[in-house]
């Protein structure tokens, strides 16, 4: 089994923070062909491809919570800040840090210039400018060089934006000012300050052809503001010819040399032909042309971007509401609200004007609005207060997730996407989900009721309650799918329930404590029940109510987990320890102690040191790989272990985040944040971040809406492997990791000798020797080989492949394992269903005798088979209704034509 598990994706949540602010959240950019979106998640990046509705998380990750992204027009470089202002260049194809850096002050905005050479970023009051050596010839040592730091507002840069040539920069303030410079030192040119706005301005953009500047202020008030020579700058202008553009010239690169720029650089710029908006800016006086106004009662603007292509305006409001309008009328497209209470942070338009991109943070909802037709794109949202549960499904295509809310979700364990949000119908958190059977997922609520969801009508049909009220902690089911069961808090009993009737069957009691955990042999009638009591009962479901052994440990069990083949059961303890049981003789084989595994991150109010604190650290979650080989555990720490069964030893561990916003991360804090032994907060509230809705209190100078913040401690709820084994999902306060192998990238041969070559491969295709040529190719481990012997392979000469194909039974399974990867995207589709049915009714006995060896290879490619099913499913559903309307068309037009034959010949018929 490998073990180069690499972070696939994040799902649960596709904007915002695991905090809930409204505030929080930082903005969303579209790449330049407007089908990818990019969005930050906690401290990590989404890129969601709107076209093949599918998502990736890139393989970086910020320091803290990101607040704000930028990506290049070219879409290869991609700027990320995060709460505590260090920057990540990243290179957006790749998913590789370039570059690391700090700023000393607060960063809102981040923008490159349309040609790629330089980068904008608004730090605190200043405005500074970095040039991007990336796309130059000049070899640096820093990625990065500052070209100038701007300075003029009296309080902080909240946007800044370029003009189409890339000279000139127009930011707006707090203060309700505008400032215009020029990215280089123009001769005769003096910075600019427009003031026109009673409360800070959220948004400043250059109109179209740079003749004039839009800017959006918190009050809902628009200004455009338009630039108009003097006459004296008109005449000179006329008066330039080729010999004074030469000496102008001159005179600018003399004024930034001496202002401290770089003389070589401006040459390199000079323009040749007509000015460039920095000169035509000399002399120049601005006025206010028109005001618009908004007119939204209460709601203050959040944020705004234009589409210079199509000149629209995206604004969104305080209050849910956000509208389209068509500049410079600025007259009203659309008004819509994405729901109540809701803060909407975040809205872009892509390139073409097509689709508006909406993020809310405190429900962490992305939505992408086609406004032409009035359809969503894609709409997105996370479970509010966090995901608490999962469960794969049995084929590994669906992940259903329970939260905190009272919801369950199901989401494309391949795409990342939630496809459906199940009714709600619990009243208080969902503590466990189970699939009952492909079709059939069963939920358990702290409200005391159990409830079976159709998974095609995605419906509820089933609700399973108890005589008394109680408070469930976990569900489980039987093999066939019949009987429910379900532990509770108070009273400590275990009641059981017929699925298809719904009606009570047993309660199950003896445990003196809460029921934290169930679990079902999979090839018997046994459950095991764990309590905080400290022990774990064996009950036979088919027998008595009285439990047949009770395994007892030393300290309280929070989990449980049966091995796929019902012989033996791993428990964990408060204590850190996994226990591992005979099922037969009920005896202890052996322990693993945990403890120091998972020891790390001390949090702000700990008040030992992390190395001190290891008591505290256990697992709450345990759970069997396919092949019962190795174990997965994870719990009230930063950590995940995968732990090797047989010889008792740690294989590899895992940190699911180093997000520094949340509490328990850092090993070690840093002493001068401490005060008094107090530790202060480093993100704390600026004044504007409290003024959103917020109550006006006597005698105080901002307003406080009585919301408090507090860091989210990182920690694993439930760990679980997919049944192909190729992947395996932990919820945390994040969201859901998946994490999944990798193989094009590692090199793994098998018994190689030295006849066994990339060559000799050919060699044996060349010669038609396609079973030797697809042995080597098992044997070498490579995909790109297999895949291209796999298709070389003529089809009638499949079966008689695969019948001489006598190898090893883990090289079989390597065979379908490749099978079935390649068909998961393959357009190929007959030509692999045809290896995998050769497979089956070849080596199926063998698969039968084996199950261990064989089961996750075979659940691959039953998933790869399944979600090819599906696709073609849906396509050929749309052509059937297609064919029938061009049918029924073809038939309405031939009728048409007989009765128009018929009525000329009746005319004839008459005139004659």
């Amino acid at each position: 089994m490998k073990f180069n598990y690499k972070l696939k994706r994040l799902c649960g949540a596709y904007y915002g923070h695991p905090v809930a602010q409204k505030w929080s959240g930082s903005n969303l950019c579209y790449d330049s062909t407007g089908n990818l979106l990019i969005s930050s998640v906690s401290n990590r990046i989404q890129i969601l491809d709107l076209k093949s509705q599918t998502t990736k998380t890139l393989p970086v990750e910020a320091r803290s919570n990101i607040s704000c992204i930028a990506l290049s027009p070219d879409d290869s470089l991609l700027m990320v800040v995060d709460v505590q202002n260090h920057a990540m260049l990243i290179h957006f194809a790749r998913g590789i840090v370039l570059h690391r850096m700090a700023f000393k002050q607060r960063v809102r905005r981040v923008i490159f210039s349309p040609n790629n050479k330089y980068i904008a970023v608004t730090v605190g009051k200043q405005l500074q400018v970095w040039c991007s050596l990336m796309a130059s010839a000049v070899r640096e040592f820093a990625p990065l060089v500052l070209h100038r730091t701007y300075t003029g507002p009296s309080d902080q840069l909240t946007c800044v934006s370029w003009s189409a040539d890339a000279t000139v920069l127009v930011g707006g303030s707090r203060d309700g000012t505008l400032r215009v410079w020029t990215l280089q030192t123009t001769k005769d040119f003096q910075p600019v300050t427009l003031a026109g706005h009673k409360r800070p301005v959220v948004g400043a953009f250059f109109g179209s052809g740079d003749t004039c500047v839009h800017s959006v202020s918190e009050d809902g008030a628009m200004v455009t503001w338009e630039y108009k020579k003097t006459n004296k700058t008109i005449a000179d202008n006329n008066a330039v010819n080729d010999d004074q553009d030469e000496e102008m010239a001159d005179g600018d690169d003399a004024v930034n040399f001496f202002a401290g720029g770089d003389l070589s650089s401006c040459q390199n710029q000079r323009h040749a032909s007509d000015l460039d908006l920095a000169h035509t800016l000399v002399g120049a006086t601005w006025k206010v042309k028109v005001r618009h106004y908004f007119h939204q009662d209460r709601a203050t603007v959040s944020s705004c971007h234009f589409c210079v292509s199509q000149q629209l305006l995206a604004v969104g409001f305080s209050t849910g509401v956000f509208g389209l309008y068509e500049l410079p009328e600025c007259s009203n497209i659309h008004t819509l609200s994405v729901g109540n209470g809701q803060f909407v942070k975040a809205c872009v338009l892509n390139s073409m004007g097509e689709w508006l991109a909406l993020g809310c943070p405190a429900s962490q909802q992305l939505l992408v609005w086609e406004w032409r037709s009035e359809t969503y794109v894609l709409k997105q949202r996370g479970h509010a207060y966090g995901m608490r549960c999962m469960a794969y499904s049995p084929d590994g295509i669906v992940v259903c997730t329970g939260g905190e809310d009272g919801r369950v979700k199901l989401w494309n364990a391949t795409s990342g996407f939630c496809y459906v949000t199940l009714e709600k119908t619990h009243t208080a958190a969902v503590t466990g989900v189970v699939f009952a059977n492909p079709s059939v997922v069963l939920s358990a609520s702290l409200d005391g009721t159990v409830r079976a969801h159709d998974m095609h009508r995605y419906r509820t049909f089933r609700t399973l309650t108890t005589p008394t009220p109680v408070q469930f902690l976990n569900v489980a089911v039987d093999p066939s799918g019949e009987i429910v069961l379900a532990g509770s808090t108070d009273p400590f009993h275990i009641y059981s329930w017929n699925l298809q009737t719904g009606k009570l069957l047993d309660v199950f009691t003896g445990h003196a404590g809460p029921v934290s955990a169930l679990a079902f042999q999979p090839n018997g009638g046994m459950l095991f029940s764990a309590s905080w009591d400290g022990t774990v009962k064996v009950w036979d479901m088919y027998k008595d109510k009285v439990p047949m052994e009770s395994l007892q440990h030393t300290s309280d069990v929070v989990c449980v987990s049966c091995r796929p083949d019902g012989k033996e059961i791993c428990a964990g303890t408060i204590g850190g320890l996994l226990s591992f049981w005979n099922v037969e003789h009920s005896k202890l084989k052996f322990e693993i102690d945990g403890r120091r595994d998972i020891a790390g991150g001390r949090k702000m109010n700990d008040r030992m040191t992390a190395d001190n604190n290891a008591a505290s650290r256990y697992f709450t979650s345990v759970c069997y790989s396919a092949d019962g080989s190795c174990v997965i555990a994870g719990g009230n720490s930063k950590y995940v272990c995968i732990y090797e069964v047989s010889q008792q030893i740690l294989l590899k561990k895992f940190q699911v985040t180093f997000n520094r916003s949340l509490d328990g991360v850092l090993d070690e804090l840093n002493s001068k944040n401490l005060v008094d032994g107090v530790p202060v907060d480093e993100e704390e509230d600026s004044a504007d971040e409290t003024t959103y809705n917020a109550l006006a209190l006597p005698g105080a100078r901002r307003g406080d809406d009585g919301s408090r913040k507090s860091r989210v401690e990182v920690l694993t709820s439930q760990v679980a492997f997919a049944s192909t084994g190729r992947e395996w999902a932990a919820v945390s306060g994040e969201g859901l990791h998946v994490y999944s192998l990798d193989d094009d990238m590692i090199f793994d041969p098998i018994s190689l000798t030295e006849d066994i070559t990339p060559a000799a491969v050919e060699v044996k295709l060349a010669s038609g020797e396609y079973t030797a040529a697809l042995k080597m190719a098992i044997h070498l481990n490579e995909f790109g080989l297999v895949k291209q012997v796999l298709e070389d392979t003529p089809y009638d000469s499949i079966p008689h492949v695969v019948r001489s194909l006598r190898v090893a039974l883990p090289n079989l399974a390597r065979l379908m394992q490749f099978i079935a990867t390649i068909a998961s995207d393959s357009p190929h589709v007959e030509f692999y269903l045809q290896w995998c049915l050769e497979i089956l009714q070849t080596h199926g006995m063998t698969m039968d005798r084996n199950r261990s060896i064989f089961m996750r290879s075979f659940r691959a490619m039953h998933k790869a088979i399944q979600t090819r099913h599906d696709e073609l499913k849906s396509i050929l559903n749309d052509n059937k209704y297609t064919l029938e309307f061009v049918d029924d068309h073809a038939k309405l037009v031939n009728a048409q034509r007989e009765e128009e034959a018929a009525r000329e010949a009746t005319l004839q018929l008459s005139e004659s």
